[in-house]
């Protein structure tokens, strides 16, 4: 089995997206390391917790009661507390190497230049390379000085978080579970930091293809594999984005 490097947001991470990735791909038996900015815990953004959050777009609930208490339990064992640096780790120990997302991907993992090292030398050395939602975004700024400093996905199919879903009202990245060792951070910003949707377009030029369906749901999830890269759109697909990543380690 393989050794999989996780990383995710210390500034607001959406809990499905982590959990359901994290839960297929240890059920697979591969072994996990989780990393983040700070080293610390990834704590779930509050509305990723709430019991009565109606998704605005897809006007359903998002987080049942199964979904929470499993979150729970994960944040109770610790399952997600020996947590590393996302500075300290290195692609050569790692086989593969998966991105989830959360408003706080945005701030910690999309320009973050030691994420953007790690996905280039996985994608010199032919390793998986998994992202869902807005962590996407490292994905389009991590630059191959091999080709002109053109993003990794260039020419690639992939799928990105539409831009007609981004917030337009004020996005305030409270957490649960904060503490004085890993707070909230304090921070209000007008919406999503950029539209992903647009950003991902430019990064893979005219003969990559970039997925956005507005139509997207549980039922109807959307995943994109394009070798090296298995990506997804945002948390309505975050079962499906671990169940290909399983199905592609597999292969």
């Amino acid at each position: 089995m393989a050794k999989i490097l996780v990383i995710a947001s210390n500034y607001g991470l959406w809990a499905e997206e982590l959990q359901a990735p994290w839960d297929a791909l240890r059920a697979a038996g591969h072994e996990l390391t989780l990393a983040t900015f700070l080293g610390k815990t990834p704590l779930p953004f509050k509305l990723s917790m709430d019991p009565e959050f109606i998704d605005p777009m897809l006007k359903i609930p998002m987080n049942p009661p199964e979904l929470l208490s499993r979150i729970d339990e994960i944040l109770d064992r610790g399952e997600w507390s020996d947590t590393i640096k996302i500075s300290d780790a290195k692609m050569a120990d790692y086989d593969h190497l998966v991105l989830v997302g959360g408003p706080g991907a945005a701030v910690d993992i999309a320009g973050n230049m030691f994420v953007h090292q790690l996905i280039l030398d996985a994608y010199k050395s032919g390793k998986i390379i998994g992202a869902l939602c807005y962590a996407v975004a490292a994905l389009v700024f991590a630059r191959d000085p091999d080709t002109g400093q053109k993003s990794v996905i260039h020419g690639k199919t992939v799928t990105a978080h539409p831009h007609a879903w981004d917030f337009d009202v004020d996005v305030v990245y409270d957490v649960v579970r904060s503490s004085a060792d890993n707070p909230d951070m304090k921070l209000r910003t007008s919406g999503f930091l950029f539209p992903l949707q647009h950003i991902t377009e430019d990064a893979v030029g005219p003969e990559g293809q970039v997925i956005s369906d507005e139509t997207a749901n549980r039922n109807k999830p959307c995943v994109a594999w394009d070798a090296p890269f298995v990506t997804a759109l945002s948390v309505e697909s975050s079962k499906a984005f671990g169940d290909k990543l399983v199905e592609v380690l597999a292969a």
